[in-house]
């Protein structure tokens, strides 16, 4: 009895130690966020993107927002500029021109993330961009832009305008139309049309490349899965003049030997798909939208596009 009394006023001593020696609670959190004060650009964002549209575009690198399995970088400020410029004027404003401002409120993403370096695959493939959660659009090579734009860099050197829809403003359409496809999805009948042409990573080996057209495929990533063959008819069709397009149908009617092929015929009734889905479900005229992107484009390749104007009307 005397042990377990001894044991008890030792325990309550210590606790009356430790109640006697705690230190007071601090009202100040020992996790501090660091609040970066908006530059010019924030504003101008808050003012063209985030007011009107509710659209947010991280320009700043944050990790959380990447994909670990590339080696990312952060966008540079003054491509970072343009580049928003151009989603606004080429995107934003061709969909309002288009649709009206309460589509591209509704449905045109929600947050743009800029990366400075392009994302490689093993194969030497470029991931241009991603679409997530029909929300969120990654794009990536920010820092690359101005080259692209003088054609100093890029598979289109001697075609600028090319060269910045085939690295940027065709995979913001492409990405946008995955969204919309998520919203509503397109007919079955589209994916009846080539069932068995499909292959996953075609787009990624040599060995299919430039071989795709014949067979009713636009680009070599449309035959990768159905979804992918949708959005990249949809975002070639309204970023290319009616000149490349008819240039394009006319190389899918022959094969490699020079035979008669079918993939001009495979390509246009795909088209009349994507038309009829964009037309009875959003109410677009996409060869409207193809006349007003391109000539907006045209307006940007004039220099009639102030890029780094960062004034707030």
């Amino acid at each position: 009895m005397k042990n377990v009394l001894k044991y008890s006023v030792f325990v309550l001593a210590m606790f009356a130690a430790f109640s006697c020696n705690r230190d007071e609670l601090s009202d100040q959190s020992i996790i501090q966020v660091s609040l970066q004060p908006k530059n010019d650009f924030d504003l101008w964002l808050d003012a063209n993107f985030v007011t009107p549209y509710n659209i947010s575009v991280k320009w700043r690198y944050d990790q959380n927002e990447t994909s670990l399995s590339y080696y990312t970088i952060p966008a540079e400020l003054e491509c970072s500029i343009k580049m928003a410029h151009l989603i606004k004027y080429l995107c934003i404003d061709s969909y309002d021109e288009v649709a009206g401002v309460l589509f591209t409120q509704h449905y045109f993403p929600k947050m743009f993330t800029f990366i400075g370096e392009w994302e490689y695959n093993n194969a030497g493939t470029i991931r241009l961009g991603t679409a997530e959660g029909g929300k969120k659009i990654n794009l990536t090579g920010i820092n690359y832009l101005p080259k692209v734009m003088a054609g100093q860099w890029g598979d289109y050197r001697s075609d600028p305008t090319k060269n910045l829809n085939h690295y940027y403003i065709k995979t913001i359409h492409h990405e946008f139309t995955h969204i919309l496809n998520q919203t509503k999805d397109y007919p079955t009948e589209f994916k009846t049309l080539t069932p068995n042409d499909y292959v996953q990573d075609a787009w990624n080996d040599a060995l299919y490349r430039g071989k795709n057209l014949p067979l009713g495929f636009i680009s070599n990533y449309a035959r990768k899965e159905d979804r992918e063959d949708f959005a990249e008819l949809l975002s070639m069709y309204v970023t290319n003049t009616p000149a490349q397009w008819a240039a394009w149908m006319e190389a899918a009617s022959v094969d490699e030997e020079g035979n008669p092929a079918s993939g001009a015929d495979i390509i246009t009734s795909k088209m009349e798909i994507v038309k009829r889905y964009m037309m009875d479900t959003f109410g677009i005229d996409v060869d409207r939208l193809r006349e007003v992107v391109i000539r907006r484009q045209d307006e940007v390749a004039a220099g009639l596009v102030d890029l780094t104007s960062l004034e707030i009307n």
